[in-house]
């Protein structure tokens, strides 16, 4: 058995070997306790059978984990200073192919057609760097990937915005776009105290799996987001203000859409974390309408 990564040791060992220094920009921080990597693994129920997709390997903590589980892992990492400890750190294993591109602008699906050949199942599973989490999972959301799933650790505050529900004060639209492709749950938060060095915020593991049809019925999805961004615009005015002063052509369809909003059974004085998904599919539905009379 190979010697963990993840360990306060062995991590300094190889970042000493390399005179590696850490980028704040890249927001890196390595995890060193090997139960919560496990965990991670664990979560993301990988088989002999199972590709997995992993952005930001770091030193190769969580890749070595997934290699040892997975069929192949395939990994994005940014930072060309890590590649030669990358190749290092993980030369026992033969099924990790490290690929030195932002993975926001890396076309996953000739990755995937590439890589993938013969996996019958595919996860991402990350430590995400905290200062590009929601775009990078929007990109895996929004590029309809032939993927089951993503576990990964965020920031906590991101994850409870992930998961939450309507009428609470972390509800938003980041929480219906995600929960409108997949089924998010929190599985665990994780302290600051095992990250080299430690960030300033304490971190969660979130699984999103990925639904098969959206839990609603939209005419018009980008429509349909437009107006849950429009909604939560400014958090303390009303559905009717944000929709009057962010939709386009707002302020002159105002009556239009007081009327609407009287109609779907949502009065226009509620604020939009009060709304469900159900109720915003039935708005901008009848939105979209009204707009192309």
């Amino acid at each position: 058995m190979n010697k963990d990564i993840a360990t306060p040791g062995r991590t300094r060992e190889i970042l000493e070997k390399y005179g590696f220094s850490f980028k704040k920009s890249l927001g890196q921080n390595f995890l060193i306790d090997t139960n919560i990597l496990r965990k991670i693994v664990d979560v993301a129920e990988l088989s002999d059978d199972t590709g997995a997709i992993e952005i930001g390997p770091g030193i190769g903590a969580l890749t070595e984990q997934l290699a040892r589980r997975a069929k192949k892992v395939v990994a994005f990492e940014i930072d060309k200073r890590l590649l030669p400890i990358l190749e290092d750190a993980l030369s026992p294993y033969r099924n990790v192919r490290i690929i030195h591109q932002d993975v926001l602008k890396a076309d996953i699906h000739r990755v995937i057609a590439e890589e993938f050949v013969d996996v019958a199942d595919i996860m991402v599973v990350a430590n995400l760097p905290y200062y590009v989490t929601t775009p990078i999972i929007m990109k895996l959301l929004t590029d309809n990937l032939p993927i089951r799933g993503i576990v990964v650790m965020l920031q906590k505050e991101v994850a409870d915005r992930i998961s939450a529900q309507p009428g609470t004060k972390d509800y938003g639209s980041l929480s219906i776009a995600i929960q409108y492709y997949t089924e998010a749950e929190k599985i665990m938060t994780v302290p600051r105290t095992v990250f080299m060095p430690q960030p300033n915020v304490d971190s969660a593991v979130i699984r999103l799996m990925k639904r098969k049809q959206p839990p609603v019925d939209v005419d018009d999805e980008s429509f349909f987001f437009q107006v849950v961004r429009a909604s939560f615009a400014q958090r303390r005015k009303t559905i009717l203000n944000n929709l009057i002063s962010n939709l386009p052509n707002g302020k002159a369809m105002k009556e239009k859409i007081e009327r609407i909003l009287t109609e779907k059974g949502i009065d226009p004085r509620r604020r939009g974390e009060t709304l469900t998904m159900e109720e915003f599919a039935a708005l901008s539905n009848a939105l979209r309408e009204a707009m192309h009379m």
